[in-house]
């Protein structure tokens, strides 16, 4: 902060405390009054402009990312039971391969004992 942000805090600091005061804020108007200057009050509207433009695009972009993680668990409930499905074919597939492979191997086998 620049310093003419605050009214002289050298001042408050070199001054004695006086009676009685146990550093409680004083009410405005009295030896601590804020001033600021024309560039640093357009700083700090710029600055508090700057923070509400991000909230907000903050905001828009949680609710674009809330949208797809909503449409994602949709399409995941969707597509849950074609998964299930698919698995359960592939090991059926898989079991009925291993039953084609035996009986090749038993056709084999009767084959290599015709040929003695």
């Amino acid at each position: 902060m620049s310093d003419s942000l605050w009214k002289s805090e050298e001042t408050e600091e070199a001054q004695p405390e006086a009676p009685g005061n146990d550093g409680a804020v004083q009410p405005f108007g009295e030896s601590s009054e804020l001033t600021l200057s024309a560039d640093d009050f357009s700083a700090l509207e710029e600055r508090i402009q700057r923070a509400v433009t991000l909230v907000k695009q903050e905001r828009q972009a949680r609710a674009e990312a809330e949208g797809r993680a909503d449409a994602a668990e949709a399409q995941l409930r969707e597509q849950a039971p074609l998964a299930g499905n698919l698995q359960k074919e592939v090991s059926d597939l898989r079991a009925e391969r291993e039953q084609v492979r035996q009986r090749v191997g038993r056709l084999l086998s009767q084959l290599d004992a015709l040929e003695l």
